[in-house]
């Protein structure tokens, strides 16, 4: 069965925005031509991130929750997954536990948490989701302060805790997001664990800023700790190769972390953000080690040489060049960065001249992602904020605990403009937000957001495109390859140009969006040409690609299968 854009409320959505006026209220920009309705309520979502606070000011409480868009129980519909904290031991109050909602498919979600053997209390924060042992059907691992858990999907909705079984049990840490990826290309995912820095609550740091009452430290009263890498042995067993493969770094105070084939050959890298102390640019040296150049890359610091306080990442060619560029989120104060490629292997910060460095700079920020909000065949940059502690309100000129988002619409030529203040005032309304995920749970060709708050409720937008504009969107599922096909390159053709897609998870902060990738290509019927660059070094061609579709395609099928 083909799969095509729910035509009343499209129809009815074009009409509208015909007789809209066409530019913005400062009468010197268009509309942005979408609509982000706050649908949280009417959805079932109903979910309060507890981040445990109980006056102690523990350095966790001001970090999480993350959030996913994927499709658990592969009915082809995307449900939904929040992570959350706990309380402290000693100060229990109540019981909480991360969320699984189960996309009703019309617009309404069920939590399943309970029944999907999900109700487990820990302080998680972050959350990667892939299917590792290639059985058809996603896991979940979940980072958290203490012990990490990874829970396998039996593929009868229902997910079983594999930690212990799977080597990944008896280590504990300030774990915050995470990825996974085929690093050496043997069709089993291994995985990346960003660790933040050394701390619990018997080492908690007292940081005051009066000299007499607690406040949250900074990421400089305590050491750095390093990230993770465990080999995916293809029996269920993980091994720990974290310092054989190169990536053991006691310096690192690490929160985001995105896939990146820095030489284009296939092998991936990783960018890992760092608070505080300079980002981390690994090298996929193809023999089972990775090189850290950030530096020579020129991604480690800002354009004046210092570290900045990296949150979320996010990786991808928004100016089709066929290169990806990589957006950083950072401290009030710092700007976003927008690194990208220039000669010699080099990349430059073109933040300030792309038009999202002034807007970013008063703003603090996590969660980020791009993607193709109107759908015109260019990608757009989304990315949350929101501060740390409560108190900055009391400090002359700050920015506010609660700060707006940013929602960067891409001109075509290397700048965006930010129309976060006319898609809608519940998305443009401050927030104290953290994780971002986006997909397209209601399966109407464009991409909805879903974003969480700190120790704050999580909300759902609906997309609501007023241009017409359509999409191609494809699912791929590898044979030779991991079965999602992560570190696929799609690239799409049209008579406007080749747009490039890689399928990954993680990125933005703690948090993963769907793996399904989504071209937009505005009023065109179809795509010339599709080419898939699969792991295994395998290519894919097809021709003429009708748009409307949700198209499944799996490595070495001659054709394009609609998906049901």
């Amino acid at each position: 069965m083909s799969l095509r854009f729910h035509p009343s409320r499209r129809q009815f959505l074009a009409g509208l925005g015909s007789s809209l006026p066409l530019l913005a209220a400062s009468g010197s920009q268009p509309l942005p031509g979408f609509t982000l309705t706050d649908v949280t309520a009417q959805s079932g979502i109903a979910f309060h991130h507890n981040s445990g606070a109980f006056g102690s000011k523990y350095l966790p409480e001001t970090m999480g929750p993350g959030c996913a868009f994927f499709d658990y129980d592969s009915d082809g519909w995307l449900d939904i997954l929040v992570i959350n904290g706990m309380d402290w031991p000693g100060h229990k109050q109540h019981r909480s536990t991360m969320r699984l909602y189960h996309n009703n498919r019309n617009g309404t979600f069920t939590d399943v948490t309970e029944r999907a053997g999900l109700a487990v209390e820990m302080y998680g924060l972050g959350v990667a989701i892939a299917d590792y042992d290639n059985d058809g059907f996603p896991d979940i691992y979940v980072t958290a302060v203490g012990q990490n858990r990874l829970f396998h999907n039996t593929g009868r909705g229902t997910f079983t805790d594999v930690t212990a079984h799977a080597g990944l049990a008896g280590r504990t840490a300030f774990s915050t997001s995470a990825l996974w990826f085929d690093y050496d290309r043997d069709g089993h995912l291994d995985l990346f664990v960003c660790n933040y820095v050394q701390w619990s609550p018997e080492h908690d740091v007292f940081c005051s800023v009066d000299g007499k009452n607690k406040s949250y430290c900074t990421p400089e009263a305590y050491h750095g700790s390093t990230c993770w890498l465990f080999r995916n042995r293809g029996n269920g067993v993980f091994e720990d190769v974290t310092a054989k493969s190169g990536i053991f770094d006691l310096s690192s105070k690490a929160l985001g972390v995105a896939m990146i084939d820095v030489d284009r050959n296939g092998w991936p890298g990783l960018f890992v953000a760092n608070d505080t102390q300079p980002n981390k640019l690994y090298r996929n040296l193809r023999n089972g080690q990775f090189e850290e150049v950030a530096v020579h890359a020129g991604v480690a610091f800002s354009d004046d040489g210092r570290a900045r306080a990296g949150m979320g990442v996010d990786v991808a060619d928004f100016d089709n060049s066929g290169r990806q560029s990589i957006a950083v989120t950072n401290f009030d104060d710092e700007m976003m960065a927008l690194y990208r490629p220039g000669s010699a292997g080099a990349y430059e910060d073109s933040a300030v001249h792309s038009g999202i460095g002034q807007p970013s700079r008063s703003r603090l920020g996590f969660g980020c992602a791009f993607f193709d909000a109107d759908l015109d065949g260019w990608l757009d940059l989304a990315a949350v904020n929101g501060h740390i502690d409560q108190t900055v309100r009391n400090i002359a000129g700050n920015h506010g605990y609660a700060q707006p988002p940013h929602l960067f619409l891409n001109d075509h030529h290397g700048a965006f403009r930010d129309v976060a203040p006319y898609v809608g005032s519940s998305f443009a309304a401050p927030k104290v937000a953290r994780g971002l995920a986006i997909g397209d749970f209601d399966r109407d060709g464009d991409l909805d957001i879903l974003l969480t708050t700190n120790n704050g409720p999580a909300y759902l937008y609906r997309n609501d495109l007023r241009t017409g504009n359509r999409s191609v969107r494809l699912l791929l599922r590898g044979v030779k390859s991991n079965r999602d096909g992560i570190g696929a390159v799609v690239r799409l053709t049209t008579p406007d140009g080749a747009q490039t897609r890689v399928v990954h998870t993680g990125s933005s902060y703690l948090s993963q969006s769907e793996l399904a990738l989504t071209f937009g290509i505005g009023h065109r019927d179809r795509a010339d040409r599709l080419v898939i660059e699969w792991p295994s070094g395998s290519v894919q061609e097809f021709k003429s690609v009708a748009a409307g579709d949700w198209l499944l395609i799996e490595g070495g099928s001659l054709a394009l299968r609609p998906r049901a």
